[in-house]
């Protein structure tokens, strides 16, 4: 990949146009990453306003039915929430614009045509049985990526760390950083594995058919978050996503727990794999005779950011009982296998008693399994989640009412997401006119749904590069340091440096300047049009931000045109990719 070259000065001015159009810069400093933050009394950088709905001919809100779509005539009752779609709110082209804009990673050319046909409620049952889904564009990208199928074992074999005496040798001047890296060449070094799932990531966002459950993937690896660069993570988070993480991701909250608690990059991330009884001490090995004990980051994350939430009832005595029972969960032979393990010697077996429920004593690694049927069976859990379901798909202020109904459908069906996911679709709240387009995209939802709307198609090298853009915009993937992940506020992504790397970006994109990717949306909209340039904005702002643009927007656009006799295609693409309505979704 060529990297971005810096933005020319009139495509600076032009963003900043539109910048202002919506208070992008009132109180953020020109350096990045400033942010907007709560306490510095500004507003939402991209205030929703009457203009901002679709323009006429669009298509204007849908009739909005009741609280809840119509089910089918099967007469059993159903808890709220569980049974299959079968109708929607009256679905016109702007309805099904927001519909892609949540449920994928941004609409590509067709997919309106796509979901018209089939019905946006059969739509989204398929996207919800993801195995029905073909998805061989995808996994033809992905095919030269041999660590996303490794296990750990292997890939703790196969991309070593250097030794001891290699180490010790580096250090003591013995041998050169060049002869290091002789010994261990790029596609054999640790670095390899990370490198292959962010690329994996990225290229399943753009090409993946399966976009609902990529979305789901996404959202459930931030709220469990793990860094990978702790520690030996980056050799576990390959089957942390794969093993713990994707198949659950449309399956059973619980499930969901259980796997990420027991999985060791959870472990070593939070540190639960050291934890033991207050008088244990390791028997063997290079620690042997040191006093362990016992250690809370897992239980307090688990209680505050995993299920009950930061005001879920519980108390610091739960925390220490919490963790008490999660002792001896730990990793067998952690450089060599790097698998779960459950070692009783470590584990503390007295009684516990957690939110009120007492554990009795002698128990063992199932004591670890009653605290997780406690915390996902709580009442703050079901809320919680719901919270951030609704926040995630609807605005980040989700709607109590909203809030209620699908946190009744985690109740109804015992944490279920395809039920949650259901009870979203199918609220009114969903679908309001005040939902479209209320929520900033995060830098990876921006770069993948650019590429999406410019028709982008990419191999494994153009993977790579994606995955890079995110970075440089300022999300790394898997790197995210705090256990809350990668934030899905607008107040996170923010900042007049943020825009005008998303800026640069959008022009490399256009400008074909990133290797193996090959996009099409713009030179399509220009074909045979280049010399009648109104005619060209008009079918790019159609194309990318589908009718949606306002006037404010379209007059520093149409500012951009000047006397040119020939349009820059290019550059206007990629000022309609920067423009406040594609930033949102």
């Amino acid at each position: 990949m060529s990297r971005p070259r810096k933005t020319p000065a009139a495509l600076i001015a032009a963003a900043v146009s539109l910048s202002l159009l919506v208070g992008v810069l009132a109180g953020c400093s020109a350096g990045a990453p400033s942010r907007v933050g709560d306490g510095g009394g500004h507003r939402d950088p991209f205030p929703q306003t009457e203009a901002s709905t679709p323009a006429k001919g669009v298509g204007t809100a849908p009739a909005v039915m009741g609280a809840s779509a119509s089910w089918s005539n099967d007469p059993r009752p159903r808890p709220p929430g569980s049974a299959r779609l079968t109708t929607l709110p009256a679905q016109d082209d702007a309805a099904i614009v927001h519909l892609l804009a949540r449920a994928t990673f941004g609409p590509r050319a067709g997919d309106i045509d796509r979901v018209r046909a089939e019905g946006a409620a059969a739509w989204l049952e398929r996207q919800l049985d993801p195995r029905r889904i073909d998805d061989t564009a995808a996994e033809a990208t992905l095919a030269g990526m041999k660590t996303l199928a490794m296990p750990t074992d292997a890939l703790l074999r196969e991309f070593p760390r250097p030794d001891p005496t290699t180490r010790q040798k580096i250090q003591s001047g013995e041998m050169t950083r060049a002869e290091l890296m002789a010994m261990y060449p790029r596609e054999k070094r640790p670095g390899r594995i990370i490198g292959e799932l962010q690329a994996a990531k990225i290229a399943r966002a753009v090409l993946s058919e399966r976009q609902l459950e990529e979305v789901m993937v996404d959202f459930w690896f931030n709220h469990f978050n793990v860094y990978a660069l702790k520690g030996d993570g980056r050799w576990y988070v390959t089957a942390y996503e794969r093993d713990a993480i994707r198949p659950h991701a449309l399956g059973r909250f619980r499930d969901l727990v259980r796997a990420t608690a027991r999985h060791p990059a959870m472990l070593v991330y939070l540190d639960n794999w050291l934890s033991s009884r207050a008088d244990f001490t390791v028997p063997i090995g290079p620690n042997r005779g040191r006093r362990a004990g016992l250690n809370e980051n897992y239980a307090r994350e688990l209680l505050e950011l995993h299920t009950l939430g930061v005001d879920g009832g519980y108390t610091q005595q739960d925390v220490r009982e919490v963790a008490r029972a999660f002792t001896g969960w730990t990793i067998d032979r952690p450089r060599v296998n790097g698998t779960f393990v459950y070692r009783a010697m470590m584990h503390d077996r007295g009684a516990k008693t957690v939110l009120g429920h007492r554990i009795a004593a002698g128990g063992g690694e199932s004591d670890g399994e009653r605290v997780i049927d406690l915390v996902t069976r709580h009442p703050s859990t079901s809320r919680f989640i719901a919270t951030k379901l609704a926040r995630r798909f609807v605005a980040d202020e989700p709607p109590g009412p909203l809030v209620e109904r699908v946190a009744a459908a985690f109740r109804a069906t015992g944490g279920d997401v395809r039920a949650m996911l259901r009870a979203i679709f199918s609220a009114p709240e969903f679908w309001a006119p005040e939902a479209r387009r209320a929520k900033i995209k995060k830098p990876f939802e921006f770069v993948a749904s650019a590429t999406r709307a410019l028709g982008g198609r990419l191999d494994g090298a153009g993977a790579y590069a994606l995955a890079r853009a995110v970075a440089d915009i300022g999300e790394p993937l898997y790197e995210a340091q705090p256990p809350t992940g990668h934030p899905d506020r607008a107040d996170a992504w923010v900042s007049t440096g943020a825009l005008l790397a998303r800026m640069n970006f959008a022009l490399a994109l256009a400008q074909h300047r990133f290797r193996g990717v090959r996009v099409t949306g713009g030179a399509t909209a220009a074909d045979g049009a280049r010399q009648r340039p109104d005619e060209v904005l008009d079918r790019v702002l159609a194309s990318v931000l589908h009718g949606a643009a306002t006037p404010e927007t379209r007059a520093v656009l149409t500012a951009q045109l000047g006397d040119r006799e020939r349009a820059d295609v290019e550059t206007l693409t990629a000022l309609v990719l920067g423009s406040p309505e594609f930033q949102r979704r």
